[in-house]
């Protein structure tokens, strides 16, 4: 058969094909593109919603104690002289003299004298109860019950371990029952504070993992939600939400500027790369490859934000189908161009 005869044979049988082929492409509008092209393909994610915030190291409230004599008195001697000092608990902190507390003392050893006399236990218990209402701690008590001596000088031990933040008396200063003499502060649980945007307070019921990292230290510290204020900064339209951290190694400081990365817990999710989205007209589109090389079809789908490298996909979209990826520009112009979307 002649070599014409077999071309003009192929061209007949092959015609109903490539009409097929353009009815096809008539029906469905597509993007041509002749640039190479990457493309992705939908996939199934196990990811978790995260979200980044700043704020502040506090210390705790109940681990805040305020230190007054519950006497007036003088400072005869200051332990505690300065500020930031350490203490442990029992440590003095200063020795004082009240006229009040001497006679407390010396009407608790009458009572003691008398009673072997003459049994008066609720005179004995009202003395010794009077003690421990200035005061005076059980050690010295037994001592004065034992030595049968009272000192004229009285100590106040502190509380707790913790730092001096606040230091209200000098040595020889005078004070009462009104003043504050000391603030001590125990750092080994503190607070963050974290400042959030007012349209991030509704994804907070989702978060519940915290790390947090604080400028100038390498450990990552693990946090728990504690408590979200029920009141706004008008001034910066912020919230606050409040986490407890443990600072056993007493590294974290209050004032210290910190960032919290927060999480909610893994779910499977269909995701597409930010990049394989373009927004028009308040619709998203992805640009579909079709079986047609350097072709692709623009679809509308429904997404939302997942991060900073992903959307979710809600609708329009199904696991393993081929996107195009990058170059959305390009596919952008040539598609209005066309009028395609």
């Amino acid at each position: 058969m002649p070599f014409n005869t077999i071309k003009t044979t192929l061209i007949l049988l092959l015609l109903p094909v490539f009409i097929q082929a353009e009815i096809q492409k008539a029906h469905t509008p597509t993007v041509e593109q002749l640039f190479n092209v990457k493309t992705i393909k939908v996939k199934t994610m196990s990811t978790a919603k995260k979200q980044i915030n700043y704020g502040y190291i506090v210390p705790e409230d109940s681990r805040k104690i305020d230190i007054h004599a519950w006497f007036s008195g003088y400072v005869t001697k200051l332990f505690a002289d300065t500020l930031y000092k350490k203490v442990v608990k029992g440590d003095p902190l200063a020795r004082v003299y009240s006229p009040e507390v001497y006679k407390a003392k010396q009407d608790y050893l009458h009572s003691l004298d008398f009673n072997e006399k003459r049994a008066s236990p609720q005179m004995l218990q009202s003395a010794q109860t009077k003690l421990r209402l200035l005061g005076v701690s059980d050690e010295e008590i037994t001592r004065i019950k034992t030595e049968r001596n009272v000192d004229e000088f009285t100590t106040i031990y502190a509380p707790q371990s913790g730092w001096i933040f606040e230091k209200n008396i000098n040595q020889g200063a005078s004070f009462d029952t009104q003043k504050k003499l000391f603030q001590i502060v125990n750092l080994e649980k503190v607070w963050m504070e974290v400042k959030l945007y007012q349209d991030e307070i509704e994804k907070l019921s989702t978060l519940k993992h915290f790390t947090v990292k604080a400028k100038g230290i390498h450990k990552t510290y693990t946090a728990k939600k504690s408590l979200f204020y029920p009141s706004l900064d008008p001034k910066e339209a912020t919230a606050t939400l409040r986490l407890t951290l443990d600072n056993n190694e007493g590294l974290l400081k209050p004032g210290m500027y910190a960032k919290v990365n927060a999480s909610a817990d893994a779910k499977s999710r269909l995701v597409i790369p930010r990049t394989a989205a373009i927004r028009k007209n308040g619709i998203w589109y992805a640009f579909l490859a079709t079986e047609f090389k350097g072709e692709y079809e623009p679809i509308v789908i429904q997404i939302k934000p997942l991060d900073t490298e992903y959307y979710e996909v809600l609708k329009g979209l199904k696991e393993g189908d081929n996107l195009v990826n990058n170059a959305l520009f390009m596919m952008d112009s040539d598609a209005q161009i066309n009028g395609v979307y």
